[in-house]
């Protein structure tokens, strides 16, 4: 059974950080591209950051320069750093893993307080 687990979210003010943790399990990890996507409300899920196998990185244009993704494949983890947060980061943050299949984590609130 694949299962993505995501934590960290939570609350934070405006100018801070948080760190964000996915562990997969059931799935040969060092073989996806793992990604961060981010829901807000009302609007289509967007893609925050990816990371391939490699650990090649790609980030969306609104969190470029403030937010880090990272990978273990040791542990079967990626990590998202998220720097000087603003409120238009809040949001449901999902992880992905994609490859042979495509899977999605059930997400983690990140709230951001002005």
């Amino acid at each position: 059974q694949v299962q993505l687990v995501e934590s960290g979210g939570g609350l934070v003010q405006s100018g801070g950080s948080l760190r964000l943790s996915c562990v997969a399990s059931g799935i040969d990890f060092s073989q996806y591209i793992m990604a961060w996507y981010r829901q807000i409300p009302g609007k289509p899920r967007e893609l925050v950051a990816s990371i391939t196998n490699d650990s090649i990185t790609r980030y969306g244009d609104s969190v470029r320069g403030r937010f880090t993704i990272s990978r273990d494949n040791a542990k079967n983890t990626i990590d998202l750093q998220m720097n000087r947060l603003k409120s238009e980061d809040t949001a449901v943050y999902s992880c992905r893993a994609f490859g042979v299949d495509h899977y999605w984590g059930q997400g983690t609130q990140v709230t951001v307080s002005s």
